[in-house]
């Protein structure tokens, strides 16, 4: 991949705009209001614009591209299609409310409707959970910086790449807070867009061309084949046959990411709470001019999520039909460590060999059968040495000697494609190491567990970055721009998330009560610095592969300690009106220890199943209390500001279209529809 000087060019000249555009929008912050809100004076516009911009990131390009990349493929459409509807509902059923009450944050109305202990349970709880999104969204950017760098001939650490990105976003938050964030989406959102449709059409023409590509043959065990196809075959005919099967949107109920049965309750608890009580998302509404200005703006997002699967989805199952075996050179960097281990708790395997400073003849020479453990004397060497097999796994001889095993550990692998991409270790790894069994009959404790990856699909989209855009044009520039940015403004809107409510909910109501507004802002302004260093000390630990092989599960799945809960008190206080001030604390407390045993106790258990569980145990509990204990008279939402309330008819009608249109996707992407 070159990155051209026209490239080089495209690329500053959008993120110098990007940075001053947002600052020069929002001088003279002075006030509270100004800073976190944009003085409640946001267009339907920039309101949609930054919406969209606030949640895609890399946590899509990359996460979401990754998943597609996978068995899973359309199916993690899902995300956004809901959201389409889940927005449409947001808009008309929960943004009046938020807006009459004239809150800064989610949990000041947790106050509003209950009582001030949940509000600070919730604010405690979402900013805990902001730092692992922090992390997350600056790791998927710096694995993404890593990835397009090593295609250049550098060596960018994960590291690195965080500081970078961490340090725009700060900068231009800090400065501006809201409305910078604002004025900047306004640009990326529609890069995102933009740059994602040309990745697409890229990658179809590339599709067209290729001699042979990689196929998910069933994806309900992620059996992968390669097809060689006729020059008369267009790229969407190929792209049909390689990919069937993975183009329908209901996958088996047993699948651990993303089962049919999640789509009934599970994923709805994750779509309500992230676009309707997630404040770096609903900041952008509660800043709102009036109401209809914010229910058009909503809508106006919706339509673009129903666009997002076909410029970021269908794009990563492209990239595993072209790129799979380049992904599987990737993920030997997370195979080393966890196949020393393997080799070190099972010596007498046929299926590993270690050697010493192996020549390049043996290496060219080594074939498919089994899998070399490559132990150099030093870095010096191991850097002489051309490595491009999956087979072979590179170390040095200090890193292999400082590799050890736990007594009882399971090796393991969650991705399907394992057992057809290396079908010599699958038969006899079967699910677990021997060593487990004796300590089950022992009654052993501190069971470890080690995961094998056949493939990094979280580098889907640079694959496609590095192999399909024309050279020296300015497009890898231009897309390579819109990605920052996507990390970014995403980055940037969480950092003033985070900042609003450790200064609203926890600086100005406990600690600064009489504080002036300006020194408000100067801890809204410290609060981004400080949780911009931690997201960069966060990030590269996300890149450990016993954690999780896709960064987008991590997220949705870390979620679940709060959003069940979070959904149900709203949900309950809304429409309960007589519910107990005391209910909301409950709520929330019982869904943080109802999750955590379920995940410690039933591992198994889909993620999105046991946040239906969760939220359901929540409301049953909370419905209890009520009807022993209800309130004398019904609660009263006042009205505690001065903006426009008046429901958008014209924004009412398009949402009742976006809805029909989604419901017609499912359909057709369906076991009843084009993909039976």
């Amino acid at each position: 991949m070159i990155f051209g000087p026209i490239d080089i060019l495209v690329f500053v000249v959008f993120v110098v705009a990007v940075i001053s555009i947002g600052i020069v929008k929002s001088r003279n912050e002075s006030t509270s209001e100004d800073y976190f809100l944009a003085g409640r004076g946001l267009s339907w516009w920039l309101i949609g614009f930054s919406l969209i911009a606030a949640n895609i990131s890399t946590e899509q390009f990359v996460g979401m591209s990754g998943n597609a990349a996978s068995h899973i493929g359309l199916a993690i459409a899902s995300y956004e299609w809901m959201a389409a509807v889940t927005l449409v509902i947001v808009g008309f059923c929960f943004l009046p409310y938020f807006l009459r009450a004239g809150i800064y944050t989610m949990p000041e109305f947790l106050e509003y409707r209950y009582n001030s202990a949940a509000r600070l349970i919730m604010a405690v709880a979402t900013m805990f959970i902001y730092m692992l999104l922090l992390g997350a969204v600056t790791y998927s950017g710096a694995l993404t910086i890593r990835t397009l760098a090593g295609k250049m001939g550098y060596d960018v650490s994960l590291l690195s790449g965080s500081v970078v990105i961490g340090v725009i976003a700060m900068v231009y938050v800090a400065a501006g807070g809201l409305k910078a964030c604002a004025w900047a989406d306004l640009i990326q959102g529609s890069a995102l867009i933009l740059g994602g449709a040309v990745i697409m059409i890229f990658a179809f023409a590339a599709l067209g061309n290729a001699d042979e590509a990689a196929a998910v043959s069933d994806a309900g065990t992620g059996e992968v084949v390669y097809k060689s196809f006729a020059q008369s075959q267009s790229s969407i005919e190929r792209f049909w046959e390689l990919n069937k099967a993975r183009m329908n949107m209901f996958l088996p109920r047993n699948d651990r990411t993303l089962p049919w049965t999640a789509l009934l309750l599970g994923l709805w608890i994750p779509n309500f709470y992230y676009w309707g009580l997630n404040q770096y998302i609903t900041q952008r509404t509660l800043g709102s001019a009036s109401l209809a200005q914010g229910q058009k703006g909503i809508v106006f997002s919706a339509f673009m999520k129903l666009l997002v699967p076909f410029v970021i989805v269908v794009p990563g199952i492209i990239a595993f039909n072209l790129y799979s075996k380049d992904m599987q050179l990737e993920a030997v960097h997370d195979n080393v460590a966890v196949m020393v281990k393997y080799y070190k708790a099972n010596p007498s395997t046929d299926f590993l060999e270690r050697i010493e400073n192996p020549s390049n003849e043996q290496i060219q020479q080594w074939g498919s059968d089994r899998m070399m453990i490559a132990v150099f004397d030093s870095e010096d060497v191991l850097a002489q040495t051309e490595l491009n097999s999956p087979y072979i796994l590179p170390l040095t001889k200090t890193d292999y000697e400082q590799i050890t095993v736990d007594e009882y550990t399971v090796f393991k692998s969650d991705d399907q494609s394992w057992a057809s991409t290396y079908p010599i270790l699958a038969g006899e790894l079967g699910p677990y190491n021997m060593n487990v069994q004796e300590s089950a009959q022992t009654g052993g404790t501190g069971i470890s567990t080690e995961k094998f990856v056949a493939y990094k699909y979280d580098t889907a989209f640079a694959q496609l970055l590095g192999n399909v855009l024309p050279q020296n044009t300015g497009l890898v520039g231009f897309v390579l721009a819109a990605l920052l940015g996507a990390v970014v403004s995403s980055l940037a809107a969480m950092l003033n998330a985070a900042s609003t409510i450790f200064s609203m909910d926890i600086f100005h109501k406990y600690i600064g009560k009489t504080a002036e507004q300006k020194t408000l802002v100067m801890v809204g302004r410290c609060c981004v610095v400080v949780f911009s260093l931690v997201a960069i000390a966060l990030a590269p630990q996300l890149g450990n592969p016993k954690i999780s092989n896709s960064i987008f599960t991590i997220i949705q799945e870390s979620q679940g300690f709060i959003s069940p809960g979070i959904l149900a008190v709203f949900v309950f206080g809304l429409l309960i009106h007589r519910a107990p001030a005391f209910v909301g604390v409950v709520g929330l407390l019982t869904n943080i220890a109802a999750y955590g045993i379920l995940k410690l106790y039933v591992p198994g258990l889909n993620f999105l199943n046991r946040m239906a569980i969760c939220l359901g145990l929540c409301l049953l509990i909370m419905a209890i209390m009520t009807v022993i204990k209800p309130l004398k008279e019904p609660i009263v939402f006042r009205q505690n500001t001065q903006i426009e309330l008046t429901t958008s008819k014209t924004a009412k009608i398009f949402g009742v279209a976006i809805i029909i249109i989604t419901l017609i996707f499912y359909i057709v992407f369906s076991p009843i529809g084009i993909c039976k």
